[in-house]
């Protein structure tokens, strides 16, 4: 197998390079040292502020005792909690919210040792300086640990930070991890290759995979400098032999991970119980019968009443703008279908001519469109006004009068039409289990770039595991979206 370039090895080039390369560590030293940073100007800024803040001018402690004694205790202590909680663990870079919680843990820690310490010793703490150091410390440590993630998935992006990966499964399986692993880049893993059953005898598998040896052959990820490799479906693998792959992948730094056949639940879903060495994945039902409730619905009225109220005056204008343009209606309503099947007009601020529906079929034919819903990228129906309308989706705002009447809710699937839902199988109806939504995940993931498939997945991931954390990530997520415009047209 031919070597990797530097990028895929894991060098970086302009600012990805300055910022880890510099540091000259591996990314648990470059979380200590931004760590080590922020605590000790926590503690430069906690002492001005007992100086200068009136409030804390008589709190019973001497600040220079403090400085001298204290100071540097609580910054060593703070650090060392932080690598005790497993702050530095080389697995919480990146994804999930690990790394937070046990920085946040960290921090209880050393507030309650010090308070503690300081009083059985009675030491004359100072309140002013105690309380603003762990005020000041925690943000900024949280603030730095995020801006860190996002420098780490930027760097992936652009090809560097990635880890080598080698997938043991049947073909299949190895696409579908594959598939999975390259949708979400910012992970940082790169497949090389596969490791397949000694039936199959083809040189890649059908979705253009390499085949570099036998799911036998765990000798080959060391060969192949692999970092991760990957078990999937379709090994055959039984728990001796995994016990004895480990076994003979402990001195060489390779992470051994076993991909179940699940995708697309999340986290919140799953429960991980050994029982008698035995991991057992406790999976918990979908969670789509959670957004038909009260608190949604009141998230909705609320909601929507907030948005058409600061939203009028850019409604008045859009919709004065559109009249103005052609004299022709100032909405379009489009037959959609709600939940469990119910058909409903959806509004929009007319973005197209007056004749678009008519001229449909002319387009469909001329760009061999099918199935699904049509977006085309330089439609020629659509109107100067309604180009600006749709980048910023402002023709959008009066489907928070549908919001209103209980026919669709802030964040949800994406409204299908009739003709759509004539055409789905089985998994795709669960999408009607939900409001459709004027923002979603669909949305927030690339809009009209998405191709059909990827954004009925995306809905049916959002219908399976809603919750109402996620409707607020998805709604903060939308302005970045709108702002940034990507597949509005």
């Amino acid at each position: 197998m031919t070597a990797l370039s530097d990028v895929e090895a894991g060098t970086l080039d302009a600012p990805h390079q300055r910022l880890f390369g510099r540091i000259g560590g591996p990314l648990p030293l470059v979380a200590l040292t931004i760590d080590t940073a922020v605590v000790l100007l926590a503690g430069l800024a906690a002492v001005l502020g007992r100086q200068s803040t009136h409030l804390f001018a008589d709190d019973g402690g001497d600040l220079a005792s403090n400085l001298v004694v204290v100071g540097p205790l609580a910054a060593v202590g703070w650090l060392l909690l932080i690598y005790l909680t497993g702050g530095y663990r080389a697995d919480v870079f990146g994804a999930g919210t690990d790394e937070y919680k046990r920085v946040l843990l960290a921090t209880i820690y050393a507030a309650g040792l010090l308070g503690i310490g300081c009083y059985l010793t009675r030491f004359p703490l100072s309140r002013g300086f105690y309380f603003l150091l762990f005020a000041l410390g925690l943000p900024t440590l949280l603030l730095a640990r995020l801006m860190l993630r996002r420098a780490i998935h930027s760097a992936r992006r652009r090809g560097g930070l990635r880890q080598r990966v080698l997938i043991a499964g049947s073909p299949a399986h190895v696409d579908e991890i594959t598939a999975i692993l390259s949708r979400q880049p910012w992970m940082g893993y790169h497949v090389i290759g596969a490791l397949t059953p000694p039936t199959h005898l083809d040189e890649e598998t059908p979705a253009g995979v390499p085949v570099i040896g036998n799911v036998d052959d765990v000798a080959m990820a060391v060969e192949h400098g692999v970092d991760v490799l990957f078990f999937a479906g379709g090994t055959n693998t039984s728990a001796k032999q995994m016990r004895r792959v480990t076994w003979q992948l402990e001195h060489d730094s390779i992470q051994v991970v076993v991909a179940p056949s699940l995708t697309d639940i999340s986290r919140g879903r799953i429960r991980l119980r050994p029982i008698g060495g035995l991991p057992l994945v406790h999976i918990d039902p979908p969670t789509w019968h959670d957004a038909s409730r009260l608190g949604k619905r009141s998230f909705d009225v609320l909601g929507s009443l907030i948005f058409l109220i600061l939203g009028a005056p850019l409604l008045a204008g859009s919709a004065l703008w559109v009249k103005l343009h052609d004299r022709g209606p100032v909405t379009f309503r489009q037959r959609r279908i709600g939940r469990d099947g119910q058909s409903f007009d959806c509004l929009k601020l007319r973005s197209m001519c007056q004749d678009a529906e008519e001229r449909l079929a002319d387009l469909h034919e001329s760009s061999g469109h099918e199935n699904g819903l049509f977006k085309l990228k330089d439609d020629p129906r659509i109107t100067r006004p309604g180009r600006l309308l749709r980048r910023f989706s402002i023709d959008e705002l009066p489907q928070l009068v549908n919001v209103l009447r209980g026919e669709m809710s802030l964040v949800g699937p994406r409204p299908p039409l009739p003709s759509e839902v004539r055409d789905y199988d089985e998994d795709m109806v669960r999408r009607l289990h939900v409001r459709p939504g004027m923002t979603g995940l669909w949305q927030v993931s690339g809009r009209a770039d998405l191709s059909f498939d990827e954004a009925i997945r995306l809905d049916l991931y959002y219908v399976d595991n809603w919750s109402m954390l996620q409707d607020i990530s998805i709604l903060f997520r939308t302005l970045g979206a709108v702002l940034r415009s990507r597949g509005a047209y």
